[in-house]
């Protein structure tokens, strides 16, 4: 009898999933932005889903015609786009949002950030703030994210429930910390992790070595070595201020970039967050290597970081796309902010209007972020046969009103709090906007309690 039961539930599970997988989404009647490789924009468009895929990507009629048992979604008035791409941030750094504002760099690290994490970071810590910036990323359009923090299982674990695609770094460090004693405690669970994680459909698991300065030679080629023979990818902070890059020239003689190649540690499948004071030679030594760099501009502005030289970055080849960074440091994660402002501070550091035009910043947070993660070809833009990572944006309110250029218009006007619909991995993770795959109360309840524990253990 138990046998057959169990037989009669493996069947209906089989049956279950063949069904799910046979339905088709299509998303019809909206302005269609594909970023594909002709960038382009369908004004009465449809994006049709089946499974985890996307099947079709055209025009309305010709969509409709082609899938008539369908479900469909109208986007009539809004936009259909791929999910935005968030190539650096720490997220359960959203519990220290707020926690210490206006000062540098190296004081907040060493004098707040630091300290609070000593007394206060715990699996259930990162559990508690994977969730809250999972469902702050859903709300605002992220689909696809990058971390480095401590406890990365947890985050690993948080973001699958909520239905996010991630790249996700366990960090590596020379000082004892949360989850690791040592730099080589640290690096055993970077590689448990990977190897944990590394056939997940939504998590790809890396190494987050957290910079040249926290981490010595010996250090910086073990983590190399490890990712060599795991094939994972790297992520690391790098030139992200004068003051590292000053250090970088009295002990070694060269910039960061230049002292990590030294090492053979910059290779393809590595990603620099900040890249704020790189010189040409730098940018070289990147694109050859095959490095890509995130765009942090509101971290960098806030923290009087400086601006990094992104037109250039472009120019020199680099893989390029654009993060918030965390919360702590920010303080939000939203993509359309981060974009916009990347854009205004491309204009006002060079002195020229027409840099980092609203094409480019909308490219560096979708498909550009999507190849500086190494994801290009399965997210990042809507195209038949990659995975169904798609938003809607509603384009209805009276500050998107008129619109008479739809791509000016998502990164000079558009807010997270316009995006509508989220899917990722053909899976609705938000429809009118209520979040489908978190409780939204319990997780700001857990926040706001986990917040007391916080403010508790820094006053103490």
């Amino acid at each position: 009898m138990a046998v057959a039961l169990m037989s009669v539930a493996l069947a209906v599970a089989v049956h279950g999933a063949a069904r799910r997988q046979a339905e088709t989404t299509v998303i019809i009647g909206g302005t269609v932005v594909t970023m594909d490789g002709e960038r382009r924009v369908i004004e009465h468009g449809a994006v049709a889903i089946q499974g985890e895929r996307i099947v079709a990507v055209g025009e309305a009629e010709a969509i409709a015609a082609s899938h008539p048992s369908a479900t469909r979604i109208d986007a009539t008035g809004h936009v259909v786009m791929p999910g935005l791409v968030n190539t650096h941030g720490h997220a359960p750094m959203v519990l220290y949002r707020g926690l210490a504002d206006d000062m540098a760099l190296m004081t907040w690290l060493e004098q707040y950030i630091f300290p609070a994490e000593a007394k206060t970071v715990s699996p259930e810590f990162v559990r508690v703030g994977t969730s809250l910036a999972a469902l702050e990323m859903i709300e605002s359009g992220t689909t696809t994210f990058a971390d480095m923090y401590y406890f990365e299982e947890e985050i690993a674990a948080a973001a699958r429930a909520a239905g996010l695609r991630g790249v996700l770094g366990q960090t590596i460090i020379q000082f004892p910390v949360a989850d690791a004693k040592t730099w080589d405690e640290g690096l055993a669970r970077a590689e448990a992790f990977i190897a944990a994680w590394k056939d997940d459909p939504l998590v790809t698991p890396a190494y987050a070595p957290h910079s040249m300065y926290t981490l010595d030679a010996t250090m910086l080629r073990g983590v190399r070595a490890s990712a060599d023979r795991t094939g994972a990818p790297v992520m690391i902070h790098l030139s992200e201020t004068k003051v590292e890059n000053d250090g970088s020239m009295t002990a070694h003689g060269m910039s960061p970039t230049a002292w990590l190649d030294s090492l053979g540690f910059l290779k393809p499948g590595t990603l620099g967050a900040h890249g704020v004071w790189l010189s040409a030679d730098d940018m070289h030594t990147l694109s050859v290597r095959g490095v890509a760099l995130s765009h942090n501009p509101e971290s960098n502005m806030k923290l009087a970081s400086g601006a990094s030289a992104v037109t250039d970055w472009r120019a020199a080849g680099i893989a390029a796309g654009i993060g918030t960074d965390g919360a702590a440091s920010n303080n939000d994660l939203d993509m359309f902010e981060a974009m916009r402002l990347a854009s205004f501070l491309a204009k006002l550091s060079t002195g020229d209007p027409s840099a980092l035009p609203a094409g480019d910043a909308l490219e560096m947070a979708t498909i550009g972020g999507a190849r500086a993660l190494g994801l290009a070809a399965h997210t990042g833009s809507l195209e038949p046969g990659k995975l169904a990572d798609v938003i809607v944006v509603d384009m209805t309110r009276a500050g998107q009103t008129p619109v008479y250029n739809v791509v000016s218009h998502l990164v000079y006007a558009t807010r997270g709090s316009d995006v509508r619909d989220v899917w990722v991995h053909g899976r609705a993770l938000m429809r009118d906007r209520q979040v489908l795959t978190l409780d939204r109360e319990a997780v700001l309840a857990a926040a706001r309690t986990m917040q007391q524990q916080v403010r508790a253990a820094v006053e103490r």
